[in-house]
């Protein structure tokens, strides 16, 4: 609204000003030649409409063409007056009609004809959002007269490939650089540049710079001089607003018709007026204030300043030098024009302040127009280096619709944004919400994934302190604020009386879960802490970052293996610790499906050696940190983890140890977890990689998983196992989709995802208690014991002894047959011995469990589908073929047998129709059980496809959770 107001009087009154060059240059144009004073053209404009753009007529007229016209001429035969007119741009002039009709603006990208728009319309998406302009960015760039094709003030003849090559994309890369720096203040900066090159000075403002420069626009030594010795310039910026204002005060008091008398009595006063002016505006510190900051406080001093000034210049005309014939209507006018002078050119720095003429700023859409939205967007006007500029609120308040909040549109509810979004093309939304719900988040997230935007958010309520609301708290959307539960808020009382004072040993401690219990716990003040490690780089950045946080005295780092007696032995003796957690542990399933010896020395031995050293050195507290992958394991490091729960439930029977495990689900961040896999996969532009369509996680974050850990250890309750109330669980595809919308991208666009199949030891879900047991609430708030029904073996710790051998000689079918005994739960799925590359894509199963298993032929010309509906069907334990059409399926079907046949609808070659005519060979019923999964059905269709006698038909979005039961009742009644 600012720069629209603006364009519509600069362009009224230049054209009120240029009026006399209007008649003169149009009479000149009618003696030299025949032909119309104007000459038209049709251009794009905002939005893509058309306009027609007006210029005094500079060539020799001639009959107009009917084809396209174009900016490329194949000769310039110009009029005498046409070469003056370009020559000082006066030809330009009659484009402010253009900008009072609100087809231009003042300053813009330079406009182009729709011949050329049309043949680089993606280019010119972006450009089109603003109004083209009567001055762009060439004035800048080409300030020594220099243009894209020569230095001569007329461009010479070019050839359209020339104009394809060299001007075009110049103005295009121009019009962008607009685009990224627009703002109030720049298009001053240009409009006072080319005034400058108009009246022929060198003086450059701003510079613009070729492309392959760093910084294209910078501010030149003028610019940077002006802005240093501001404080110099003040006083002559004050002298000229004194003299332009009661220059004004006389043009007006006489009616423009300004006397020669008057003109002496103007000049003759004028220098008592600046000095009496200059006196006042020491005397009240009128330049004191700072510009940027200005209240009604500073309008409160010019008015005095101003007034005072006059009535002592009044004093002195009329009384001291007794001039009479001085108007007394020109002390009014001529203080009030001051005051609007020095008010308003110090509101207009504050406005759009200086040293954003030449910032890159983002347009912003702010979700919630609460106090949190109100205080940010305050925040983002007064800030000088806030690169942000709120374009409009989105708030489901009713009451809201239509308000203004510092001058910002409320302009809709969510339900608005899929219309509001294309219309305002913000680069980036924020939202503004601390207290949503992260399903409010989600469903602003689902509104937004259409669309290519970075997604910003405040911290939540409880983080902002005071209510104190910064633009250096806006953050990036992370993962965690999607999560389909609220975060757990854990009491911290507990465990500071559980852990102040007290020595504390953790293993693992330069992992993610370990690092984060050394933050956590060095909080509580422990008497010492020590970091039992044994990679040498985790060990020395977690020790170098709470030193560097002032805790270097309590902080003992040590070097060492859990599965060496006798350094453990040496570090218990040594320190003595009260409280052990137990974090160490080999835990990436695939590389452990490889290596089962060795993940039974790590999370089997290596936990029996630190808990029963814990016990011998009279520890108080021992804290198992377990995982959901020990119910019902079908993973070795899953078998392992059960294992050592099972030690640590065994110690605890003959312990004065208080013996306890905290089982919870993936943790999101975590070294080797999915979230950083992902997060690398999409900066490195895709695909990512997700093992199954539908496997599923329990996540939490790392503080979260650790504030479970160190509550858990309050309740001490010997031999307990613990777990969190971890809600539903988050399907693996789904959280790729959203961290690929969380980086500014769209899924199965920008960056594709692909289907890997599941890797060795791999579930599609996981479980948080097995078959045998329950859970009961715990003291605490969303924490839960694990309640057991099956009583521990009494003689698990002789097998683990006959295991150990084993391990040592790295014997791993034995290790696997024993670890079957000691967790007849574990069901070992994938082929031992087997290098990754021929392991990590499809299950595979041992002979014995492919017996009987039915064989499904699925028929697709849809790959990915295809192959997300085989990975699925296999890790059901089912064996299936492919085929990309009908035709292909039949020859298959000749040679081999299929107990199904799952088709989709529509494909090349042997259409879906045909290919179910085919199946029943002439005969009356289909020779094999069909089901339909397709994704082009109608009514219609469907009661066609249920006509030819299918089992069942699908649309491919519902899942293919729908589909198993389907398919294992009609393979059962074969």
């Amino acid at each position: 609204m600012i720069k629209r107001s603006f364009d519509f009087l600069g362009a009224l009154c230049a054209l009120l000003l240029c009026f006399p060059i209007f008649v003169l240059v149009a009479i000149f144009i009618k003696l030299e030649s025949q032909g119309p004073i104007f000459f038209s053209r049709i251009y794009v404009g905002k939005g893509f409409r058309h306009f027609s753009r007006y210029k005094f007529r500079t060539m020799i007229y001639s009959e107009p063409q009917r084809q396209e016209p174009s900016p490329v001429v194949s000769s310039h035969c110009f009029t005498r007056i046409g070469h003056l007119l370009r020559q000082f741009k006066l030809d330009e002039l009659p484009q402010l009609i253009n900008v009072l009709k609100g087809e231009m603006s003042l300053v813009g990208p330079r406009p182009e004809v729709p011949y050329y728009v049309n043949q680089f319309r993606d280019r010119y998406e972006g450009i089109i959002q603003v109004r083209p302009g009567l001055m762009d960015l060439s004035f800048l760039m080409y300030v020594d007269d220099l243009t894209v094709l020569g230095p001569s003030t007329i461009k010479p003849p070019v050839s359209e490939s020339t104009y394809l090559q060299e001007v075009l994309p110049e103005k295009i890369r121009l019009a962008n650089l607009y685009i990224e720096h627009r703002s109030f203040a720049f298009d001053l900066a240009v409009i006072a540049q080319t005034l400058l090159k108009l009246f022929g000075m060198r003086t450059v403002l701003l510079r613009v710079r070729a492309s392959q420069h760093p910084n294209e626009i910078e501010e030149t030594m003028v610019f940077k001089f002006l802005y240093r010795h501001k404080r110099v310039l003040l006083p002559v910026l004050d002298v000229s607003l004194i003299v332009l204002a009661n220059y004004i005060a006389f043009w007006l008091r006489f009616d423009g018709q300004i006397s020669l008398e008057s003109y002496h009595l103007f000049t003759g006063m004028l220098p008592w007026l600046i000095l009496i002016r200059g006196v006042s505006f020491f005397v009240f510190r009128l330049n004191e204030g700072l510009w940027r900051y200005v209240s009604i406080w500073d309008v409160k001093k010019i008015l005095v300043g101003v007034l005072s000034g006059s009535l002592a210049f009044y004093v002195l005309v009329a009384w001291v030098l007794q001039v009479g014939a001085y108007p007394r209507s020109v002390y009014i006018i001529d203080a009030i024009m001051l005051i609007g002078l020095l008010v308003g050119i110090r509101v207009a720095v504050r406005l759009f302040r200086e040293r954003k003429v030449i910032n890159r700023m983002k347009r912003v859409l702010v979700i919630g127009a609460g106090d949190a939205g109100a205080k940010i967007v305050r925040e983002m006007q007064a800030h000088p280096s806030c690169i942000y500029v709120p374009i409009g609120f989105v708030d489901d308040d009713p009451a809201k619709l239509n308000k203004r909040i510092h001058g910002v549109k409320v302009l809709g509810a969510r339900h608005d944004l899929v219309d509001l979004l294309p219309m305002l093309k913000p680069e980036e939304v924020l939202v503004a919400l601390p207290r949503a719900s992260a399903a409010v988040v989600r469903d602003i997230m689902n509104v937004l994934s259409p669309f290519k935007l970075h997604i910003k958010t405040l911290p939540k309520l409880e983080d902002i302190l005071n209510g104190h609301v910064s633009i250096n708290q806006i953050r990036s959307l992370a993962i965690e604020d999607l999560l389909q539960r609220p975060s757990v808020n854990l009491r911290p009382e507990p465990v500071a009386q559980l852990i102040k004072g007290k020595r504390v040993f953790i293993t693992g401690a330069g992992g993610s879960i370990g690092s984060e219990l050394c933050r956590q716990i060095v909080e509580f003040e422990p008497e010492a802490l020590i970091l039992y490690e044994r990679h040498e780089n985790s060990l020395y950045t977690i020790n170098s970052e709470l030193n560097d946080h002032g805790h270097a005295k309590l902080i003992y780092p040590v070097l060492g293996d859990i599965t060496d007696a006798q350094r453990l032995e040496s570090t218990m003796q040594e320190y003595r610790p009260d409280i052990v957690f137990h974090a160490a542990a080999h835990k990436h399933v695939p590389l452990m499906e490889m290596n089962p010896s060795e993940a039974f020395k790590n999370n089997v031995l290596g936990t029996w050696a630190v808990a029963d050293m814990a016990n011998q050195y009279g520890v108080e507290y021992f804290v198992l940190i377990s995982t959901d992958k020990a119910v019902n394991p079908s993973s070795v490091m899953g078998a392992t983890k059960r294992v050592a729960e099972l030690v640590i439930q065994g110690l605890a029977r003959q312990a004065s140890t208080c013996f306890l495990t905290v089982r919870f689900g993936n943790v999101l961040g975590s070294n080797g977890s999915v979230v950083p896999r992902f997060q690398q996969q999409i900066n490195a532009g895709g695909p990512v990689t997700v093992t199954h369509p539908e496997v599923r996680r329990y996540f939490m974050s790392i503080p979260e998983a650790v504030g479970l850990v160190l509550q858990a250890a309050t309740l001490g309750e010997q031999g307990s196992i613990y777990l969190l109330e971890m809600g539903e669980q988050i399907k693996l595809v789904d959280l790729a989709r959203n961290l690929i919308k969380l980086s500014g991208h769209l899924p199965d666009k920008d960056i594709s995802i692909e289907f890997v199949g599941l890797r060795p030891g791999e579930k599609l879900q996981e479980e948080l208690v097995g078959h045998s047991e329950s859970t009961i609430p715990s003291a605490l708030d969303s924490i839960l014991k694990v309640h057991s029904q099956q009583s521990l073996d009494n003689q698990i710790f002789d097998k683990i002894n006959e295991i150990k051998a084993m391990s040592v000689s790295n014997d791993s079918r034995l290790v696997l047959e024993h670890l079957q005994q000691l967790v007849p739960t574990f069901c070992q799925i994938s082929r031992i011995g087997k290098k990754q590359s021929e392991s990590s894509h499809v299950p595979t199963y041992d002979l014995h469990l492919n017996s009987g298993k039915k064989r499904i032929l699925i028929v697709d010309d849809d790959r990915p589908a295809r192959k997300a509906i085989r990975i699925f069907l296999e890790s059901q334990g089912y064996i299936c073929a492919e085929a990309d059409h009908g035709a292909l399926a039949l020859k298959w079907l000749e040679t081999q047998h299929a107990d199904l046949v799952i088709t989709d609808n529509r494909m090349p070659v042997l259409g879906g129709f045909e290919f179910l005519e085919r199946l029943k060979g002439g005969s009356q019923t289909l020779s094999l059980p069909v089901v339909v999964f397709s994704g082009h059905l109608n009514e219609e269709d469907k009661q066609r496809v249920l006509h030819y006698g299918v089992c069942a038909v699908f649309e491919k979005h519902e899942g293919f959770s729908e589909i198993l039961p389907v398919i294992d009742r009609v393979l059962e009644k074969i």
